[in-house]
Formats: structure tokens, sequence, C-alpha cells
């Protein structure tokens, strides 16, 4: 396995990325006039722990902005580092300080680059992801903060004289889809009703991967000095990869912690920089991509890892010169609970740990064993140098752990009845909540509070017993049926948390309640409840959405006649499966970035996506005919119901042709049907505007199929 390992870390790879200086972001750098109800998440600290970086969308936008830990933030301490409209997704402040990294989604779309700016806002810079058709991410910082990893990926070489994008289909999209209400794109936001760039294409680009897989892209692993005085070093290369993530990098610069594979097959790799060899691979568990940190003296790593478990813990490997594993420990774990998030503090001999205990969030400090792997705990717990700690939280869910200065963290906190924010905790004292982030009472305009959701535990009709949370309309008194929304989440590995969403507050003032189920293929349950929804299992998870209606019907919550099905990427999906497998059980639907054929899923996406999808779904090839029966288009004339689909115009995880194919095909068949294309986003909607005209469209659609 390690010679395999090495092999496909260290092949052959085109140039390594190179920088390219930036104008200063336009605008002051001062506080514009904030949306009060805004997010802040995503904080990485400066090394004092006193000021912290961060994502924030106050002004309708994800963007990256600093800000005091503590204190008033009147004096301008508050600074919004680049005004440019690209969407942020990742920060890290460099431990020597000079330095902010972060990840831009240009566009909304789904190619990213990774850019640094220095903290005063000046010497912006994109250090990986500026060649046309790349893409680049975050990876860490060595610990000296001279260099910082990030992971390109490269497509492959387009045929002789392919263009770089297909154009955009000529045509009125009136005249293909039929007369539509004229004000619906204008009056909320900029959208594009029934269209696109990439209206009607489902087939491969010129240069994408063939459905057998013989055209791959390839991701390469670089550390980066972002003054450019010294060339990129390589880290790590894998051709046809589904992910590659440079987490760590030990403090004498010898070892690399690596991690790589597809969803449900992630991998830990201990890599030599010197030789690039491999030492140490060890399974690790989905979800949060930083999996764990070398000790100071790198002879161990710490791991979050489900190696031979059904639930994440704490692992402590014991690692030789050269990087192979020479012992493996648990040091901390809880019965029934994934261990979800890990951080260290700044001596790196104190963990954060964030328990996921049935959907919300319970964290802990633990002193971590001064050397080597530690001895297994005895019966479970945990195994430092002193118990661990418990530290209360003021709200359900923890999403992001950082470093905050000598004993300090930073927590970004996700609760039910506020927006995301962020917490400064000090060593030994509780979560404070930082200036910059908004109030509790500020998460919604005056007048309605959010609904604090109830937790369901459905059974499906072969026994296992499902999870979700069930959010019932405000002044609806117990025992009187609602309209219900069944909201599906994406992944399938995504999970349901107690957290505020936006959409299900709009819903919920409409008087629909909403259940936001977790059927099989969910996180949170264990490795087992995670796979069994892989091969006919997805049939199995199709049913599940009939018996979690069953469930709401049944226990008085919900009114038969008035159920309704929604949902996002394989949320989307399930969507539409459920309308077509369970034609008479639903009034409507709204699919959002759903695949609609995975034959077409597969051609069109991007390459490294089909590498990991593969491994969940099915292979294109050799599974394609349980991938055409598992195909909503394939039972595309079972519809009955109108259908709603809204997707990106720059989604290239899954092509908005999904979404376009399928709301053809129902009005074809008769059923109403319409497409809401959102500009400027990709598979994820970030934009103020875009997100309020989604949940406001998709709520109106609702209203009228329910209540009307």
């Amino acid at each position: 396995m390690a010679a395999d390992a090495q092999d496909q870390l260290t092949r052959p790879t085109s140039a390594a990325p190179l920088l390219v200086p930036l104008a200063d972001a336009a605008g002051a750098r001062d506080t514009p006039q904030p949306l009060i109800s805004h997010g802040c998440w995503y904080p990485s600290a400066d090394p004092t722990g006193e000021h912290v970086a961060f994502i924030c969308d106050r002004t309708g936008v994800p963007q990256l902005w600093t800000g005091p830990v503590h204190g008033g933030i009147d004096g301008g301490e508050l600074h919004l580092l680049d005004s440019d409209p690209d969407p942020v997704t990742e920060v890290a402040w460099s431990p020597d300080g000079r330095w902010i990294a972060y990840t831009v989604a240009p566009g909304g779309g789904e190619h990213t680059r990774v850019l640094c700016v220095r903290p005063d806002g000046t010497g912006r810079r994109i250090v990986a992801g500026a060649d046309s058709g790349s893409s680049a991410y975050l990876g860490c910082w060595t610990r000296d903060g001279t260099a910082v990893a990030v992971t390109v990926a490269e497509p492959p070489p387009a045929p002789p004289g392919a263009p770089d994008r297909p154009d955009a289909p000529g045509g009125d999209d009136r005249a293909e889809f039929g007369e539509l209400p004229a004000d619906w794109a204008e009056r909320d936001g900029q959208a594009t009703l029934l269209g696109g760039a990439r209206r009607g294409v489902v087939g491969p680009e010129p240069n994408g991967a063939t459905p057998d897989g013989a055209v791959r892209d390839r991701l390469t692993a670089y550390l980066v000095d972002p003054y450019g005085a010294a060339s990129p070093v390589l880290v790590a290369a894998e051709s046809g990869a589904a992910t590659l993530r440079v987490c760590d990098v030990s403090q004498d610069g010898r070892l690399a912690l690596v991690r790589r594979g597809p969803r449900g097959r992630r991998e830990a790799v201990v890599v030599r920089t010197a030789d690039l060899g491999t030492g140490s691979v060890l399974r690790v568990a989905d979800g949060d991509p930083w999996i764990g940190r070398f000790s100071p003296d790198g002879r161990t790593a710490w791991l979050r890892s489900d190696h031979e478990r059904e639930f994440a813990a704490l692992l402590a490997a014991g690692l030789d010169d050269d990087g192979r594993r020479r012992g493996l420990s648990v040091v901390a774990e809880r019965e029934g609970c994934d261990l979800e998030l890990l951080a260290f503090a700044e001596d790196g001999r104190t963990a954060a740990l964030a328990w996921n205990v049935r959907g919300a969030s319970e964290f802990q400090t633990l002193g971590l064993p001064p050397a080597g792997p530690a001895s297994p705990a005895p019966g479970g717990g945990a195994t430092g140098t002193a118990p661990p700690h418990d530290v209360g939280l003021p709200h359900e869910v923890v999403t992001r752990i950082g470093r905050a200065g000598p004993g300090g963290l930073v927590l970004a906190l996700s609760g039910s009845q506020r927006r995301p924010g962020v917490w400064w905790l000090p060593r030994a004292a509780s979560p404070a909540r930082t200036p910059w982030s908004s109030r509790d009472e500020d998460a919604v305009p005056p007048g309605r509070t959010p609904v604090r959701p109830a937790p369901l535990r459905p059974t499906a009709r072969d026994g296992l017993v499902l999870g979700g949370w069930y959010y019932r309309a405000p002044g609806r008194g117990e025992g009187r049926p609602a309209p219900c929304v069944i909201h599906l989440h994406g992944g399938p590995e995504e999970q349901e948390r107690p957290v505020f969403e936006p959409l299900y507050h709009e819903l919920t003032g409409r008087g629909l309640d909403v259940f936001a189920p977790d059927v099989r293929g969910s996180s949170g349950y264990g490795r087992s409840f995670v796979d069994a929804d892989l091969d006919r299992g997805r049939f199995a998870a199709i049913e599940d959405v009939a018996d979690c209606a069953a469930h709401v019907v049944l226990s008085g919550r919900a009114d038969p006649t008035r159920l309704a099905v929604m949902g996002r990427s394989y949320g989307g999906y399930l969507t539409l499966a459920s309308l077509v497998w369970h034609p008479g059980l639903f009034r409507t639907g709204v699919a959002v970035c759903g695949m609609s054929d995975f034959a077409t899923f597969f051609a069109g996406t991007e390459a490294w996506i089909a590498e990991s999808a593969a491994h969940k779904y099915g292979h294109p090839v050799r599974d394609r005919e349980l991938l055409r029966e598992l195909s909503p288009m394939s039972r595309i004339d079972a519809l009955r119901v109108p259908l709603l689909a809204v997707h990106g115009e720059h989604d290239t995880n899954v092509p908005p042709g999904e979404s376009e194919q399928v709301v053809r095909a129902a009005r074809e068949r008769g059923h109403a049907a319409e497409l809401l294309t959102l500009r400027d986003e990709g598979h994820e909607f970030r934009r103020a505007d875009n997100r309020r005209l989604f949940r406001r469209t998709a709520a109106d659609w609702m209203e009228r199929h329910l209540t009307g």
C-alpha cells in the first residue's frame, strides 16, 4: 500500500504556480454600512491572539476582514482587506503575522484561487490558481510562516482549437420555455430565469473527462513563498485525484501531513519532504479537511480518524525518523459520537475537540501526552496529561476552531437562534462574543424570533433509525396538522444541524412547517450509516424520504394532502427521485443544483469531482445500468406535479444542464415547470441578494402550491 501511495503522490507534474501581484483592492478599508443581520465565520488569529482574520457577509458578499477579539470597534479597528466582489471561502493568518492567505471564488463559481495580503491590506497577490482553467485552495502554513501550502487542480490539455469555455447559446429564453412573469428576474436581485451560459449543455466539455475516466486532471500540492523569493516546493501530486490537502508540516520541515482520497476513503499520508517518500498511511474520517497535526518533536501525528472504528476519535500515531508508523493508540473517544473538529493550541500540547452529539456540539480541551502514542483509554474516554476540560457553549454548533495566541482559541459558532459568529476563548475562561459578530437579537428583523427545532427519530421500513429536526410554524398549536416541506440536505454525507437557516425561517413565516431529515448516507450516525446508501442502497435512501413523510403525518404534525419536497445538490437529486418514485405523495418539489441523470452528470462535471463521486454513486461505465435505474430522467414519465428548479450559472460541480433538461422534459409532458438561474453563483449561493431571491422564490412557490 505504501509503495502504491508513493507512486501516486510523486508523479510528474506541470509547472508550479507563479505569483501574480495585484493592485490593492479598490475602496476604503474602514467599515462600510453593514447589514444588521450578518454572519462571521472561518476565524484565523494573528500570533498574539489579539486580532482575527475572518469571513463576513456584512456587505452582502463573503469578504476578508480583520478585527480585535475584544473591546470596541469604534476606533477603526475593523478592516475590510479585500473589497473585490469575489466570495472568500477560506482564511489562514501566517504564524509570523506577516501575511493572511485566503481562497476566493472568482465570479462565485467553483474554480477558486489562493491570494495573500498583508494585514494592513497592501501587497495583495495571487499565489496559486491564476492560470485559466486551473483551481487552487489553501493548505497549512509552515511553522515559521515562510511558506503556505496550496493545492492546484490542473485540467487535462484541451484539444487544439478548443475554446476555453462554451459560448452561451443564443436565442430568447422565453421562446424556448414559454411566457413567464415579466418581473420575475428583476424583482429582487440579479438572476436569469430559464437559462444561462450553459443552457441545455449536459455533455462533456471539450477538455473534460470521458465517462471511462481516460482523460483526467491532476492535483498537485506545493509550498509557496508569498514573497516569491524562493521557488515553490512540490509536496505531493496525484493524477485522477479526488482530494489532496497539506494539513501540517513538522517543525523541522522533514514531514508533511497530507489528506487524500475520495469520499468514504480518505487517508492521512505522512510524506517526507526531502524525497517525497511515503511513510504512514492511515484511514481518516470524512468531514472537516483539517485532519490533524504533528507533535512539536515530529514523533507523533495526532489524527481525527475512524480507522477500524464506527465513530471518529482522536488517535496518536507514533512515527520513526522516516515517518513510518511505529504505534497507534486512542487518546480520546466518545461512545456513539464523532470527533468532528480537531485543533491545537499554540504550544502544540493542548488539543481542542468538538464532538458531534446527535447533531449538536460538545466542546472540550485536552492536555496531550508529552511524547509518543498514549496508552489506550480504558473503556473509552480520554488519556491526556489531565482529564479533559468541558467548555460550555452559548450556541448549539461549533463550525471551526482556531489558535489565538498562547493558550487561547477562537471558535466559530452557529445556533438555531442566531447568525454565525466568532467567540474568543482565553485560557481557562468562558467564550466571549467578538465585538464585530452580530448579536443574537439581530438574527432576524424584529417581530418574529427564529423557530427552535425539535429532534425527530423516524424509523425506515427496513428498521433503520433515521434522524432530523422539525420546525413548526409559529402560532400553530400541537395537534393541528400543517402543510409541510420535507427539506433534504446535500452530500449525501452532510447532516442537518440545529442552526439558523434563513430558508426555513422564510418557509415557517409563510405558515409552512419544515422537516429536515437525515436519511441513510448522512454523517453523524457512524460509518455504517454513511455507507448504508452505497450501491443499491441508494434505492433505500429514496424510500427513506417517503418514510420520513409518513412519520410526520402519522405523528399528527403534517397534513398528508399538503406535503412538498425540496433539497440542494444531492438533496436536489433526492427531490427529483422522490417525485418520480413516489408520484402521489407530494404536491410539488423544488430541486436546487440537483443531478437529474447520472450519465450526463458524470460527463459534464469536473474530472476530480467525477473521480470522487464514482466511489459514492457508482462507476459511470461499470455501473452504467445501476446509474440509469437511479436517474430521475429514466422515470420522468412518472412525474405528476409542478416542479421548480434552481441553479447557479457557474456551477461546474453539478452543471446547470442537469436542471435545464429536467425542466424541459417536464414541460414537454405538460407539467408546470420553471427554472431560476442565479447569476454570479456556482454550486453554493454566496451573495446576499441571490440568496434572498432564491428563498423568496422557493417560499412563493411552496406557498402557492401548498396553501393556494
